[in-house]
């Protein structure tokens, strides 16, 4: 079984590599200039690149040609093909895939919602490298991904909103007027339809780190171990603040930070904060 997937996971050309996953890149254009993300721009690179600018990135889907293309050469090898992909809440990518898959009549090709991003997605793909390795049909590795977008969560904050007005991910009155006086939101990506949902404000950034831990408690007891990784946008350092506070509240198994890519990183700018965790006892057992 091969697996494809789209940039918005946020894992390592490396690590795809290792594993034989297809990755199709997400497009930013900046200045004039379109580049994939993932391939040929990283996130260390795009961060310095925005704030050189006054211009605000523009992002784009792969094609379904590209989608076409990825899933014939694959089906020469093996025709059954597992695509997964971001949140089609925030993102055209998955209905993209569909019509590709379609069109494709030599290969049994099966499309998945993450209805998450960035590590949250990352983590389903990481479930279905292990189970396809370990030699698992297509209807074991399905169930098994849905267990884990099931218990997974992801909350964020960031210090700089115009980035998600400007990509149209929240509403722009009430953007501008957070923007105005100041407020950092505390955002959480549903896992009813992938999209994001304004879970808390606070009057500074730190405030709104430090209240993370106290929103994950709507469904994560207090106390209870987690599984846990942090994202962040070109801010390792500030992350580390998140780290403090998830601590004194959940017995964390930290997995290394996951630095969010240009795809991602053109709606929020440089700075955010977020983690992805679920816990312990419901996060299903990976082969």
């Amino acid at each position: 079984m091969k697996i494809v997937i789209d940039s918005g996971a946020d894992l390592s050309p490396e690590y795809l590599k290792e594993n034989n996953v297809e990755m199709v890149p997400l497009k930013v254009t900046l200045t004039g200039k379109t580049y994939l993300s993932g391939v040929n721009l990283n996130p260390d690179q795009f961060y310095d690149l925005i704030e050189s600018t006054d211009e605000l990135p523009v992002t784009a889907t792969p094609s379904v040609g590209e989608f076409v293309q990825v899933y014939e050469k694959l089906a020469q090898e093996d025709p059954e093909i597992l695509s997964i992909h971001i949140s089609s809440g925030l993102s055209g990518t998955y209905s993209t895939a569909v019509t590709a898959a379609e069109m494709v009549k030599n290969a049994e090709i099966t499309v998945v919602d993450s209805l998450t991003l960035s590590a949250g997605y990352g983590w389903q793909v990481e479930a279905a490298i292990r189970a396809v390795k370990a030699g698992w049909s297509k209807s074991q590795v399905l169930p098994l991904i849905k267990r884990v977008a099931e218990s997974t969560s992801a909350t964020f904050t960031l210090p700089d909103l115009k980035y998600l007005i400007a990509g149209g991910r929240i509403s722009h009155l009430k953007g501008l007027l957070a923007s105005l006086l100041g407020i950092k939101p505390i955002i959480a990506v549903s896992k009813q339809d992938g999209k994001y949902y304004d879970k808390g404000k606070k009057r500074s950034f730190l405030k709104a780190v430090e209240a993370i831990p106290e929103i994950i408690q709507d469904q994560i007891a207090k106390g209870s171990a987690v599984r846990a990784q942090i994202c962040h946008a070109g801010n390792l350092e500030g992350s580390h603040l998140l780290v403090e506070a998830m601590e004194k509240v959940f017995k964390c198994e930290w997995l290394e930070p996951c630095s969010i890519g240009p795809a991602l990183g053109a709606h929020t700018g440089r700075g955010l904060i977020g983690v992805i965790c679920a816990p312990a006892a419901s996060f299903p057992a990976l082969p």
